[in-house]
């Protein structure tokens, strides 16, 4: 019995188990293997490989390293605690409990954010030049993330017709597959598919554009580096790009997180926030840059 089905690609995954092993009875969850991946991932780019091609010293990386994979869990954590509801009867185990999910990007990156600007100040260092370098660890460790929802079957987009080249079919019986059913829309329900009397629906896998985006960008920015005009230029680059994804990305989700009972995507004004803040960066910037260049002439 296939548990997820992508159509037009011919993929089929079968028994795709959220526990991917078990230490006695604590089961360990695919979602914190990719998340647990993607911190060391992002420990070796941001803190080894891009030092390493900048000529810089690679260990104060390390050293950051030991500051920000706390701050970053416990800030996506939190950040994810104060914008979605709590599971009824859940007591206060439920704010340590990540092993499942429950990691919300946008917390990981203002908490990432803050940690550097107090290291770097700490250190007395250039705030711009050391995050242009860190970037690439926090986009690598990003992409391997989402894979964590998609174990979780979470994430997804709305209703995606036969045409998407992407669509993703997910197993709704006999035991549905999804985790929040409430997250399953009016159309997907209209729009069921069957597959040897079993219903699915059709969805958008959202977290895997939002990967692909983030890996060609993470690709982009490590070819730009010997390129960069100035210090800042990369992480506002980040800023601009993921700000302007994940607004139209979200739009398409089903379980956006909002502010109070607005119906407001708190992903949306973040969104818009980080292409402001990115934008203000790369124009200002640009001008010094180019002024400076003129003025060189």
């Amino acid at each position: 019995m296939a548990d997820i089905i992508f159509p037009n690609l011919g993929i089929t995954i079968q028994n795709l188990n959220r526990v991917a092993f078990s230490i006695g009875t604590f089961d360990i969850y695919w979602y914190a293997v990719f998340v647990v991946t993607g911190i060391l991932a992002g420990v070796f780019f941001g803190a080894y490989f891009a030092p390493k091609k900048t000529g810089q010293n690679h260990e104060i990386y390390f050293d950051f390293a030991l500051w920000v994979i706390p701050s970053a869990i416990v800030g996506g954590r939190l950040f994810f605690l104060m914008f979605s509801p709590w599971p009824e009867g859940a007591g206060i185990g439920h704010l340590f409990n990540i092993r499942a999910g429950g990691i919300a990007i946008f917390g990981v990156i203002i908490a990432a954010l803050a940690t550097a600007i107090i290291f770097c100040w700490r250190k007395k260092i250039s705030f711009f030049n050391f995050a242009d370098t860190a970037v690439v660890g926090l986009i690598i460790g990003h992409v391997i993330g989402r894979f964590g929802n998609f174990t979780n079957r979470e994430a997804f987009g709305g209703f995606a017709p036969d045409t998407a080249p992407f669509a993703m079919q997910l197993r709704m019986q006999p035991e549905p597959t999804v985790l929040s059913t409430g997250n399953v829309t009016q159309q997907m329900w209209d729009n069921q598919v069957f597959h040897n009397g079993i219903a699915y629906i059709q969805v958008h896998p959202v977290f895997f554009y939002e990967a692909a985006i983030n890996l060609a960008l993470f690709v982009f920015l490590n070819l730009y580096r010997k390129h960069k005009k100035f210090n800042g230029e990369l992480i506002a680059m980040y800023f601009l790009s993921y700000g302007i994804t994940r607004f139209f990305l979200e739009t398409m989700r089903t379980d956006q997180l909002h502010i109070g009972g607005t119906g407001i995507a708190i992903a949306h004004l973040l969104s818009a926030s980080l292409i402001g803040v990115g934008g203000f960066i790369l124009a200002r910037g640009y001008i010094n840059y180019f002024k400076n260049r003129k003025s060189a002439a």
